[in-house]
């Protein structure tokens, strides 16, 4: 059974997340926002009226190793 942790502190628009994995970080609004994650990822976000999301993905993940 593997372990977890997760902390994210907001300071304004900004998002710092940090997870075990490494540290991600976040920034926008409601309705528009764009993510970092500590793989190299990044992800666009835009939430339309009515439940509609659109996201996209932009660059591939980083290869790591896990002991």
């Amino acid at each position: 059974m593997g372990w977890h942790y997760r902390k994210s502190i907001k300071i304004g628009p900004f998002r710092v997340n940090l997870s075990r994995h490494g540290v991600g970080h976040s920034f926008g609004n409601r309705r528009f926002h764009v993510t970092s994650t500590p793989d190299g990822r990044r992800h666009v976000t835009v939430r339309l009226p009515g439940g509609f999301h659109l996201s996209k993905t932009i660059g591939k993940a980083r290869r790591r190793y896990y002991y």
